[in-house]
């Protein structure tokens, strides 16, 4: 099996011009546990991306967007450890509070954002913040790039709209101003795959706020029904909001979900915990007044 060790990004897309259906190798955190398990066996060429120092970089442009507030633009070799760190962190808040949520610090240090969209397991920890904060997906191949957004490119169970011959090359994840975090449920505290996982996003600016979830359905779901009703319920220029129209958005989270029972959780709970996920994020997200519906699906 030929292993290609390329340092630009020139060099990959040259070689998968050459060999479209060759085995691009990030962090190896997905990959190689389906090659142990007998899963997985690349077949032709091995395309290993960790010395490719355009892929290994991140930007922040103060000025882009629609709405003029910024964009951070990251290179999809950029590990979950990078994503912990300042400025990062500050910029974008909830993909740093996934971040900290990926296995260990070895597995942190060697996963890779990039590589969790490619693997795109709805219960990868990095795709409901990057679903929620309506990035962009830029992908490069012999033909040119296109930019494609990451609701379209997450198309099923690890399945993506990328071509032959294309490969990640960077995410562009527009600043917001607003609070936003991410959470998870899980069999224990640590290191431990998303039984159901949620981000919420707010946009002070345009008063809306966005809310995604992971592990719920064949991808990552946007909640529009509850999105819409909770925006409509804050009172913005106040930052609160009454505990019964909080109780009402954790009843319309779950509305998104198509969840599965298997071996890890049955669906009746995985569409339970994304409701108390929802409610609880939004919880710190606004302060809450007293009111009809106070502790509804806390």
């Amino acid at each position: 099996m030929p292993v290609a060790i390329p340092s630009t990004l020139d060099e990959v897309v040259s070689i998968l011009s050459d060999h479209p259906d060759a085995t691009l190798l990030a962090g190896g955190t997905d990959a190689m546990v389906e090659v142990n398990d007998g899963h997985r066996r690349p077949e032709g060429t091995v395309i290993a991306l960790d010395r490719v120092t355009a892929l290994r970089s991140w930007r922040h442009d103060p000025h882009a967007g629609d709405a003029g507030r910024g964009v951070v633009t990251i290179g999809s070799a950029v590990t979950y450890t990078e994503l912990m760190e300042e400025p990062l962190a500050s910029l974008l808040p909830a993909l740093a509070e996934a971040s900290r949520t990926v296995g260990s610090p070895q597995i942190r240090n060697a996963g890779t954002l990039g590589g969790n969209l490619g693997t795109c397991s709805p219960a990868g920890d990095g795709l409901p913040v990057l679903a929620a904060l309506d990035a962009d997906v830029r992908l490069v191949s012999a033909a040119g790039e296109r930019t494609v957004p990451v609701a379209e490119f997450m198309v099923g169970v690890k399945r993506t709209s990328i071509e032959p011959g294309e490969v990640i090359a960077e995410i562009d994840i527009p600043i917001r101003d607003g609070w936003q975090g991410y959470a998870k449920v899980g069999v224990r505290n640590a290191m431990v795959i998303a039984i159901a996982s949620a981000c919420l996003a707010v946009d002070s600016d345009a008063q809306r706020v966005a809310i995604a979830l992971g592990s719920v359905a064949p991808t990552v779901v946007r909640c529009s029904e509850a999105e819409d009703q909770l925006s409509a319920a804050v009172d913005w220029d106040q930052g609160t909001v009454a505990a019964d129209a909080l109780a009402r958005f954790a009843q319309l989270v779950p509305a998104a979900a198509s969840p599965i029972t298997d071996h890890r959780s049955s669906a009746e709970y995985r569409s339970h915990a994304v409701g108390v996920l929802g409610r609880r994020l939004a919880a710190r997200a606004f302060t809450v007044e007293p009111g009809a519906g106070a502790g509804a699906a806390a």
